[in-house]
């Protein structure tokens, strides 16, 4: 059995009128960094608050380190250790003082486990009697990362943790979860970003409470299996309504300052395109074979996911 396990795990809200979770089922090894990958409302974390014992599953079962989330549930909360999305700690307490409580509330101390936090809370130790409301949003973070460890859990969620803080931080915070691996803590993040995607073991994309595909990054992008372009032109948001217009295009989605676009038929050159698009008014128009990302993939799997829920 892995580290984490779920088994067909539902979850409704409003007396099951709104399904957050349908039937989702993973498991995570030991030592693992797991990525849940999807837009916000995606159901991300709906599931973590599950897995961490703060919610109960409507059906389904859940099991950390072999231990049932329902049955067990004061065991796992002295195992893990939890990351919300939102900054929860005490704005009002000091760094220290902080990092303190969360050692007491497991009996232990910051001296016992120091030597699992230093490498991120020497980042911001300089900074100890600040007020935890006071720091930066790079700060925040490694301090609820070390709150979060002080511990010693086996298993880590991070809900969103990258979320509203700098380019360089998240470059940080990433390099950090890399030496936690090495300690073999299990890791289980959430991200909205698709680029994050590529940094863990494997991930599950996740759109509508529902899990689209389950892999490593590098082989979804390789089972993407069409041929994409990219397409830029005088006019974007024009292109993009012509573009959805030709029937013989698959697909179309904004990309950054591009257009990604998949053919319905292979069949359909590059010149035909072109040709089409100077008929609708279009100038300057450039097309280039482009590279699946792992935001293409999702993109493809929750466009083919709708229509099969439609039919």
């Amino acid at each position: 059995m892995g580290d984490v396990v779920l088994k067909n795990i539902t979850k409704t809200y409003g007396k099951g009128s709104v399904k957050a979770v349908t039937n989702v089922s993973f498991s995570v090894e030991k030592g693992e960094i797991f990525g849940l990958i999807g837009p916000d409302g995606a159901g991300k974390t709906t599931i973590f608050r599950m897995l961490t014992t703060l919610l109960k599953p409507d059906a389904g079962e859940a099991f950390v380190n072999g231990l049932d989330v329902v049955k067990d549930y004061k065991k796992i909360r002295t195992r893990v250790g939890y990351m919300p999305g939102r900054f929860s700690l005490y704005q009002d307490l000091t760094v220290e003082e902080n990092l303190n409580f969360f050692a007491t509330v497991f009996n232990t101390t910051i001296k016992e486990n120091y030597h699992l936090v230093k490498d991120i809370y020497q980042h911001i130790e300089p900074f100890k009697n600040r007020r935890a409301g006071a720091l930066s949003g790079g700060m925040k973070q490694k301090l609820a990362l070390s709150c979060a460890l002080i511990h010693k859990p086996s298993v880590l969620f991070l809900d969103e943790p990258t979320t509203g803080v700098d380019p360089v931080s998240r470059k940080e915070f990433w390099e950090m979860l890399k030496n936690l691996k090495t300690q073999g803590i299990t890791i289980l993040v959430s991200t909205p970003y698709m680029d994050e995607a590529t940094l863990c073991d494997r991930i599950a994309l996740i759109t509508g409470g529902k899990i689209l595909k389950i892999d490593s990054p590098e082989n979804i992008v390789n089972d993407f299996g069409k041929i994409l372009w990219s397409v830029k032109g005088d006019h974007m948001h024009k292109l993009l309504s012509d573009l959805r217009e030709n029937n013989k295009l698959a697909s179309c989605f904004a990309f950054g300052d591009t257009l990604h676009v998949t053919l319905a038929d292979e069949k359909y050159m590059v010149p035909e395109l072109e040709s089409y698009l100077k008929q609708k008014g279009h100038s300057a128009i450039d097309i280039q074979l482009a590279m699946p990302t792992i935001e293409d993939c999702f993109m493809a799997l929750g466009s083919e996911n709708a229509k099969n829920t439609a039919q």
